[in-house]
């Protein structure tokens, strides 16, 4: 599982013309899942994100984290997340989750923010979403489950 964990201090999706989630200050995060992925790799992502320290205290140190700061949570799904573009010109997509199993492992990241009290909003799974945001910084991380980077 990886996801891109920008911090923002607004974001929001809309589809189809219609505004269908937004946060203020807090964590955007596009979520990508492979095969093999499990609630192992949810719990793990969920954990760091939640708990990474990447907002800036009183001394403008980054030592604040989401639960911190009482932040917001925006989780879109993105399968591009998994492509490929080693080889050729289009990118290869074969390690992206077929939809079933990426869609319950984004609901149950989603469902498990929750239950951390997180204000949390999200896109609408295998949607064409405008995602808007204001990275505040910018600060973006990349974050991998099984620790590639």
């Amino acid at each position: 599982m990886r996801a891109v964990v920008q911090r923002v201090s607004s974001s929001n999706v809309t589809v189809d013309e219609n505004e269908i989630s937004n946060i203020d200050k807090g964590l955007l995060v596009l979520l990508g899942v492979t095969h093999g992925d499990s609630s192992k790799d949810v719990d793990y992502l969920l954990e760091k994100i939640v708990n990474l320290r990447i907002f800036e205290d009183e001394n403008e140190k980054m030592n604040l984290s989401l639960k911190d700061i009482n932040g917001e949570l925006l989780v879109v799904s993105q399968f591009t997340l998994y492509g490929d573009c080693r080889k050729g010109r289009r990118p290869n997509f074969t390690e992206a989750a077929k939809p079933d199993l990426a869609n319950d492992l984004y609901e149950e990241f989603v469902e498990k923010a929750r239950r951390q009290s997180i204000n949390v909003g999200t896109g609408k799974f295998g949607a064409h979403m405008m995602v808007e945001l204001v990275n505040d910084g910018p600060v973006t991380m990349l974050i991998d489950s099984e620790k590639h980077f």
